[in-house]
């Protein structure tokens, strides 16, 4: 049986979408922290089952019978260590063999503000004695397209990121690379930088933005204090600005770029284009 945390998020529904191709319905566990928002998937035959971060309780009990897991980080920065220690140390009660970890690309030397609670966690798994693989995803493709129908209202793309380049993938290629791990065997104890087979700099983006919907769509880099205010004035909540600027500033030298070709390997075909990304996210 395999268990998958977060299931109602994004990726974690896409991690069972992808489960479902090659494993029974009902050796399926969508850990949840809200069951009566997931009747879809009971449909479906997976099994629901309650699992809150900050109640152990319903850890160890949502893990009985399950032998692979897949831990989807947390959301909360400076509650993720905490809440990740709950969820191995429940797994390791409920005697799950393999756990495998949602990091972040190249979670061992990176600056980016979210790397330090990922390699705790990483530490503290290895520690843990149980079978382990790495996920470092890298950049989602949809944290950029995701501000495409504002783009394409004001006819610019806003941010700190220079020319730095961006080796994204999609959250459903991340997906598929976690379904692979969970049900081939060969992954026991690995680590793997999670990237798109093709990085881009924001510049590019633009540019393939404009040429898909017709007219001019401009990448417009600012100073990160300014990119910040305009963010906060938008209305995002300051620790999803501060991630934003972190990570724009940080790509500029470099940290969201990668050649690692771990993820194609591992899902068995490119990743997904970021032309297709646009083409798939553009208003219809």
């Amino acid at each position: 049986m395999i268990a998958v945390t977060g299931a109602n998020g994004h990726l974690g529904r896409l991690s069972i979408k992808a489960l479902l191709e090659v494993v029974p319905p009902a050796q399926i566990v969508a850990g949840i922290r809200n069951p009566d928002k997931s009747a879809d998937l009971r449909d479906l035959g997976v099994q629901v089952r309650t699992m809150d971060y900050d109640r152990p309780d319903t850890l160890l009990e949502a893990l009985e019978g399950v032998d692979k897991l897949l831990l989807i980080s947390a959301v909360v920065p400076g509650e993720r260590l905490r809440q990740h220690k709950a969820v191995i140390d429940a797994a390791k009660k409920a005697g799950v063999k393999s756990v495998a970890y949602t990091s972040m690309l190249r979670a061992g030397t990176s600056t980016l503000m979210l790397a330090g609670e990922h390699k705790a966690t990483e530490e503290y798994l290895k520690a843990s004695g149980l079978e382990y693989t790495l996920l470092r995803n890298g950049w989602y493709l949809e944290n950029t397209t995701a501000a495409l129908a504002q783009a394409l209202e004001r006819g610019v793309i806003a941010g700190s990121a220079g020319q730095g380049r961006f080796a994204s993938a999609t959250r459903a290629d991340f997906a598929a690379a976690a379904a692979a791990v969970l049900t081939q065997p060969g992954h026991a104890n690995k680590t793997y930088e999670l990237a798109g087979d093709h990085s881009i700099s924001m510049t590019e983006f633009a540019a393939e933005v404009s040429k898909q919907v017709g007219r001019p769509i401009v990448y417009q880099d600012l100073p990160p204090a300014q990119y910040e205010a305009a963010l906060l004035d938008a209305g995002l909540p300051r620790m999803i600005v501060d991630v934003i600027i972190d990570a724009d500033v940080k790509a500029a030298s470099g940290e969201l770029d990668s050649a690692s070709k771990d993820l194609s390997r591992l899902i068995g075909r490119s990743t997904t284009s970021v032309s297709e990304a646009i083409k798939a996210a553009l208003p219809a």
